[in-house]
């Protein structure tokens, strides 16, 4: 099936050629069918949601939670109210460090995260280390880019009050055993947040079944617009949070001596949201829902080994990240070549890839790079494009050497 009809930019040329999207971790294309809610909310029933009696607003109001209930459906929440909208994963992961983890942690405790983060998923927690005095712990990982479950548990002790990991490298690709680090923090009494920032887009993802504490996606990544994502907070973790920003909606009645709040999840839905963007989330997962997740998953994977095996091919190049389990982004530098040099020769030939950190220094470190050229899947990409894009990236490598 042509799912690129679906997506309007792909019709684009980039520099006289056709446009070859392989940029997708960094953030997804849009099907015309997100667009048209978007355009359709700006030109017919624009309006603040909630507390409005006129009938835009009622519209607005109704569009927007009816977003938040198939956000649930489709993660599998068993409340409504579980489900909050963010700005995207780092406003998410924010949001637990600044009214959760700092009102339960104390000085000496202890978070897990791992060498494969994404900067929003490092940084936050050094933050609220230094305000608190908790202690970052960084679970190792080996050449192939795969966590070390035996020294990852050896990690966890009685200080340990959270783990949080991502379910997919944004680098690598890896696809960490979410299920067992799940079980190995319920053995040990700690909370789990679980970065699906670059797994809800690719395979299906039930948060009751995987019982974790809070769990954190873009949208974005997902075929809707930026600017808005989703924190999954369990039912049980609410009792311990505390407001993360303070402003309209969050509150229940405010008055100059004292304001007491608005029940979850609008405690934490301050201001005026991204009410256009959540309608265009809304949209995007029932187009993905119409195609199947299962579907996309199996295509993608076809992409995956197929571009692995097309690069293995080339003897100048060294993927990062070869872990048995693995979604659709590889990352790979050319011999003597910085990737900055062919991504640009690249894009001259319309082939859109990403160069060099990608927001994971600490495991650039890890490998002792600079950065990688990193080339990246949507079930929208072809077998057709990978051929092209080899035989463009051969060029540049006999260009450049």
């Amino acid at each position: 099936m042509d799912f690129q009809k679906d997506f309007p930019i792909l019709n684009t040329k980039v520099n006289g050629r056709p446009l070859i999207y392989f940029d997708n971790a960094a953030t997804s294309q849009k099907p015309k069918v997100v667009i048209d809610q978007i355009n359709k909310y700006y030109e017919t029933y624009n309006s603040n949601v909630h507390r409005g009696v006129h009938e835009l607003s009622q519209k607005a109001t109704s569009q927007y939670e009816a977003a938040r209930a198939k956000v649930q459906q489709f993660i599998g929440a068993n409340h409504l109210e579980e489900i909050i909208f963010t700005k995207g994963t780092t406003d998410g992961i924010n949001i637990v460090a600044s009214s959760w983890a700092e009102n339960q942690l104390s000085k000496g405790d202890e978070i897990i995260i791992s060498t494969m983060e994404h900067h929003s998923n490092i940084v936050p927690w050094q933050i609220l280390c230094e305000k608190i005095g908790a202690v970052l712990v960084v679970a190792p990982i080996n050449e192939k880019g795969e966590l070390i479950l035996e020294e990852f548990e050896t990690l966890i002790t009685p200080k340990t009050k959270l783990i949080s990991i991502s379910h997919v490298s944004n680098t690598l690709g890896t696809i960490n055993p979410i299920k067992e680090i799940i079980q190995l923090a319920k053995e040990n009494n700690c909370k789990i947040l679980v970065d699906a920032a670059q797994s809800v887009p690719h395979f299906g993802i039930h948060v009751s079944k995987l019982d974790c504490d809070f769990l954190v996606f873009s949208g974005h990544k997902i075929f809707a617009p930026t600017g808005v994502g989703v924190l999954y907070v369990k039912n049980e973790r609410y009792q311990e949070m505390k407001p993360y920003q303070g402003g309209g909606d969050m509150i229940k009645e405010v008055s100059f001596e004292k304001t007491t709040y608005n029940k979850p999840p609008y405690k934490f839905e301050a201001g005026t949201p991204n009410i256009a963007g959540v309608i265009g989330l809304s949209a995007a997962i029932s187009y993905v829902e119409s195609i199947g997740i299962d579907k996309i998953s199996s295509i993608e994977d076809e992409l995956l080994h197929y571009a692995t095996e097309k690069i293995a091919e080339l003897k100048s190049i060294k993927i990062f990240g070869t872990a048995d389990n693995k979604a659709s982004v590889i990352s790979f530098n050319v011999d003597g070549i910085h990737p900055f040099d062919v991504g640009t020769l690249l894009d001259q030939s319309g082939i859109a890839i990403r160069t060099g950190h990608h927001c994971t220094q600490p495991l650039m470190n890890f490998y002792n790079i600079p950065g990688t050229a990193r080339v990246s899947f949507a079930f929208y990409n072809t077998k057709k494009e990978i051929d092209i894009f080899i035989e463009y990236l051969m060029k540049a490598i006999q260009m450049l050497t």
